[in-house]
């Protein structure tokens, strides 16, 4: 995929015509504080909110709505003539669109896709409206606490990761020479969202995408710590006295899954994140 690169000082028409071309027909993904703000915004539960607008346990909004640009299907909380539902509580990628956002080397890049702005097709009246800078257009988007909350999540991700090569590494269950752990982390990465929503099972998707919090969510980075702690303590509390490699093997896989399971969330590639795991392991000397 050709991906244009930007700097904080570029200068792009950013500003929104509202025309509401961008939602339709997209693929929104949230982590699990997103999920909270949207429903805080909808005032209903953060449950019913998962049941009625996501997919896949909780990390995509249904874009189910009216048939709008292209033919296309507009997001669950897009209203024609109005607009989007729950703009204030409205997720990462929304505030970021048409700019996209990557880590490398700890560092943030923001960039769009293909050579030419990607707004001019669905929305060419943009070109006469004010132009702003990258910098200036997340600001008044106000991304930084939402950036600040992927990020939390990412290490999240890594945390639960982590748990599961505690359970392949340190347990004894690589030594015992076991060879069903790390293909299925493999598959896991290839598995239709669905399928790998299924396989991790009810219980620990509330645990992923519903966590029990109360407060918090102002502070993003306190949220997702709290988050953390309720997931290590499940963890500990279901998988503490595993004792057979049968029973240390399903804990690793379900922990591995939920972790992949978020990145795809997050917008990472599964797949690629469980090749990368998997080399870390056998680098460690689990085998498959």
């Amino acid at each position: 995929m050709i991906t244009t690169k930007l700097t904080l000082h570029d200068k792009l028409p950013l500003t929104c015509s509202r025309t509401g071309t961008c939602c339709h027909g997209k693929s929104v993904l949230l982590n699990p504080w997103e999920l909270m703000c949207l429903a805080r915004e909808k005032k209903i539960t953060p449950r019913e909110f998962r049941n009625l607008y996501c997919e896949f346990g909780g990390i995509r909004l249904k874009f189910n709505g009216a048939v709008g640009w292209k033919n296309q299907q507009a997001c669950s909380q897009y209203i024609t003539g109005f607009g989007c539902s729950v703009h204030l509580g409205r997720p990462l990628a929304c505030r970021l669109y048409p700019l996209g956002r990557q880590i490398q080397s700890e560092k943030v890049h923001y960039m769009h896709e293909g050579n030419e702005f990607p707004c001019l097709e669905g929305c060419p009246e943009v070109t006469g409206l004010p132009y702003l800078t990258v910098g200036e257009y997340l600001a008044g988007q106000v991304t930084e606490k939402f950036e600040i909350a992927q990020d939390a999540y990412l290490d999240l991700m890594q945390n639960l990761a982590d748990i599961a090569f505690e359970l392949l590494l340190d347990t004894g269950l690589a030594e015992s020479g076991d060879i069903k752990t790390l293909p299925l982390w493999r598959k896991m990465g290839s598995e239709l969202p669905e399928v790998l929503a299924d396989r991790i099972g009810q219980e620990w998707m509330d645990s992923l995408m519903l966590p029990e919090i109360s407060d918090n969510l102002e502070d993003p980075v306190s949220f997702a710590r709290k988050h953390n702690e309720l997931l290590q303590a499940k963890a500990q509390q279901q998988f503490g006295t595993a004792q057979t490699n049968q029973e240390l093997h399903q804990a690793s896989v379900l922990i591995m899954g939920v972790a992949l399971h978020l990145a795809r969330g997050l917008g990472a590639n599964p797949e690629t994140l469980a090749e990368h795991w998997i080399t870390i392991a056998k680098h460690h000397g689990a085998v498959e």
